[in-house]
């Protein structure tokens, strides 16, 4: 029945949709990626921040690597209900709100003095944070067919490698500059503060620039609203049968959510190591300047920003996922292999960990076309559910991380057994089984 309705279906020409579809990213994809960038920095900004915050408080390695971590905790319990809230209120008034919020906890962090008040803030900031990404990605759903969000997802993913870009050497700018500014505040202090307050002022920004749908969209025509409603009903008709809206309890049984959690669950952890730790891997390579630190992380991200938009756009042409996914993050995993095995090799060390970025931060676009698209009606509570599973990742990576560099005062065991968690997934996102009814 649905393959008769869509073959009946008049469908515009391709270069119409294209012009349609390119006119939507060029107006949602920049602010978005913005955001994003802002939101990535709440999260990692304490990578910079611990290269002097730790002596000056006086916490363990073990004990950084636990605040780091704790934020994902937050995000678990308030991604799903924060998800839910998006798709009640719209886009445009949560998003900002809990943009404001993050930031205002972020610029609060420069207040701390002890471990527990660093815990306490960490976990809040993942409380406000936790609805951002998983409402991004549902809010794509609004827009674009999923054999074009691909692409889109990694335009805006994007965002993550160029805040490595734009965040280590500012961050490494920020932590030199200040380390004997004039008014008695510390390096890392500043860079919570600096970090915090553009965050408040793009989440009040939220509400003017972004549409809740298509539909509120006022740089689209009547005809072009029309015509992207067609490709979206075209699209949900493909979808399997049984991705019709159910209970929030019954996504706690779902083989698909908890399948897709564990892959989802052994990326992150490639990718939580290298945020949380790799100013520390760069400095033990033999890079002591902070400066210097800051501008070398920018060449892992800046390299896998072109990888990740590349192999988004090349799942999108050949409509072909699995591999698209598995063979970056099998090449992450070798990177992290070499970064582990020449730990004190500055120039090998530095091209582990590049190969390891692009491996790791290519795969995510792919990921996500593959759960949105057979979740269907389900789409808001189960991508909200499995990225708040999977982000546990980013509490046990980096507690895993600090706990060996205090027991071996190295971070190449944990680093081996991220790039074991790499492999594994790769292995499962190919194995998929065919009755989630999968195409690609």
């Amino acid at each position: 029945m649905k393959e008769a309705i869509l073959d009946g279906a008049e469908r515009a020409p391709a270069h119409q949709l294209d012009a349609i579809y390119r006119k939507m990213s060029l107006r949602l994809i920049p602010f978005l990626f913005v955001c994003y960038v802002l939101a990535y920095f709440a999260r990692i900004n304490v990578s910079f921040a611990k290269l002097d915050m730790l002596a000056d408080l006086h916490i363990s390695e073990t004990a950084y690597g636990l605040g780091a971590g704790i934020f994902f905790l937050g995000y678990l319990v308030f991604a799903v209900p924060s998800n839910m809230m998006l798709e009640r209120v719209g886009a445009r008034r949560w998003i900002g709100f809990i943009m404001v919020a993050w930031g205002c906890l972020t610029s609060l962090m420069m207040f701390i003095e002890q471990a527990s008040t660093f815990y306490a803030l960490r976990f809040l900031i993942g409380v406000a944070e936790a609805g951002f990404f998983p409402g991004i990605i549902f809010y794509f759903t609004r827009w674009f067919p999923s054999e074009r969000r691909g692409r889109v997802i990694a335009l805006f993913m994007a965002a993550i490698p160029l805040s490595g870009i734009i965040g280590g050497p500012l961050s490494g700018w920020i932590m030199s500059a200040m380390r004997h500014a004039p008014m008695g505040v510390a390096s890392w202090q500043w860079l919570f503060l600096l970090y915090g307050l553009p965050t408040v002022v793009v989440g009040l920004l939220v509400k003017r620039c972004l549409p809740d749908s298509y539909q509120d969209a006022n740089f689209l025509s009547a005809a072009e609203k029309r015509l992207v409603g067609d490709e979206l009903t075209r699209d949900a008709m493909r979808r399997p049968s049984s991705a019709q809206r159910r209970s929030l309890s019954s996504f706690l049984f779902s083989p698909v959510i908890w399948y897709f959690s564990l892959v989802y669950f052994l990326i992150e952890m490639g990718e939580y190591a290298l945020g949380f730790w790799m100013p520390t891997i760069i400095r033990n390579a033999g890079f002591d300047d902070l400066q210097s630190v800051g501008l070398l992380t920018a060449i892992p991200y800046l390299v896998a920003s072109g990888v990740m938009i590349y192999i988004g756009r090349s799942a999108d042409l050949r409509n072909e996922c699995k591999w698209h996914l598995a063979i970056p993050l099998f090449i992450g995993m070798v990177g992290l292999i070499i970064a582990a095995h020449f730990a004190h090799s500055g120039v090998l060390a530095m091209l582990g960990l590049t190969l390891a970025t692009c491996g790791v931060m290519a795969s995510f676009p792919i990921f996500w076309t593959v759960p949105t698209a057979l979740l269907g009606a389900n789409a808001a509570a189960g991508v909200a559910l499995i990225n708040s599973i999977g982000n546990l990742a980013g509490f046990f990576s980096p507690f895993l991380v600090g706990w060996t560099v205090d027991l071996t005062h190295s971070t190449d065991l944990s680093l081996y057994v991220v790039a074991g968690c790499a492999f594994l997934g790769a292995v499962l996102f190919v194995l998929v089984p065919n009755r989630f009814g999968s195409s690609q």
